[in-house]
């Protein structure tokens, strides 16, 4: 197994936020809503966070989903976070989505979310602990959260592999950006022991398919 190498935390550079904007992740996204609401047919009012929300495609999507929801997108990433807020005005969701440029470490209080969701941030991270302890203090008490990422491949050759076969044709950022994120990425075991670490063991880890981990479940 190869060895975990680093990225940026967040996508500062507008030419990389735009290229992973117009890339067609619909179904990708629509995807993770359609988890979100098997894993949890009962939820359908409150306040949801979304942690490392991009572009807010998935806000829109879940906010199209749970129409008794209002949802917030924190990204650290100024040129994500303008992309977002013309994605909420053109799906005219302003009055329910709201976005904002804010590092998830740096949000203030403690049970302030009713759900939370993250998509392919924690790879972004150097620590991933503090991704789990801050999901942990903000979300409300019995309250659930859906956490998706990529899955660390066992070699760059498989990394590679795995490029070719899902971004084929794509432009060299995004396959560039796509590479690097599968090295950075976690292992199901790694993802284990983080939560066994933050006491989270709740929490169930499924392998969905070739290049995904997903953590749900509700917080305690």
């Amino acid at each position: 197994m190869i060895s975990r190498v680093l990225e940026p935390e967040f996508m500062d550079d507008p030419l990389q936020a735009t290229a992973y904007a117009e890339a067609d992740f619909s179904a990708e996204n629509q995807r993770f809503v359609e988890l979100f609401r098997e894993y949890f047919p009962e939820f359908s009012q409150g306040h949801v966070f979304d942690f490392g929300c991009g572009p807010g495609d998935i806000p829109v999507r879940l906010a199209r989903a749970l129409p008794d929801c209002r949802v917030t997108g924190i990204d650290a990433s100024r040129p994500m976070i303008e992309l977002a807020e013309q994605a909420v005005r053109q799906a005219d969701l302003s009055s329910r989505v709201s976005v904002r440029c804010e590092r998830f470490q740096d949000l203030a209080g403690a049970n302030q979310a009713d759900a939370a969701v993250s998509n392919s941030l924690l790879h972004h991270l150097p620590n991933p602990l503090q991704f789990w302890h801050k999901l942990r203090l903000f979300v409300k008490p019995g309250s659930p959260v859906l956490v998706m990422d990529l899955l660390r491949p066992e070699s760059s050759e498989a990394a590679q592999a795995i490029v070719d076969q899902y971004a084929k044709g794509a432009p060299d950022i995004l396959r560039r950006d796509f590479y690097n994120s599968l090295l950075a990425a976690f292992t199901e075991d790694e993802i284990g022991a983080q939560l066994a670490q933050m006491n989270l063991t709740r929490l169930l880890i499924d392998v969905p398919d070739d290049r995904h981990w997903v953590v749900g479940g509700i917080i305690y």
